[in-house]
């Protein structure tokens, strides 16, 4: 009974682990979908002149 214990163990921290490490890649910006939204605004249009690409009037 022990043993079978510790393999439950250790295959549960090995899942647990591997969990903690999907957290802050997959799930928190699908929960946090509107800040990575203005974060990935903000770096695909740096250094980009709106002037320069709408001509003006439009």
């Amino acid at each position: 009974m022990a043993r079978n214990r510790r393999i439950t163990f250790i295959f549960g921290g090995f899942i647990t682990a591997v969990a903690a490490a999907f957290y802050p890649i997959f799930f928190h910006p699908l929960t946090h979908t509107a800040d990575y939204s203005k974060y990935l605004q903000r770096a695909n249009r740096a250094g980009i002149n709106q002037a320069d690409v709408q001509p003006v009037g439009k």
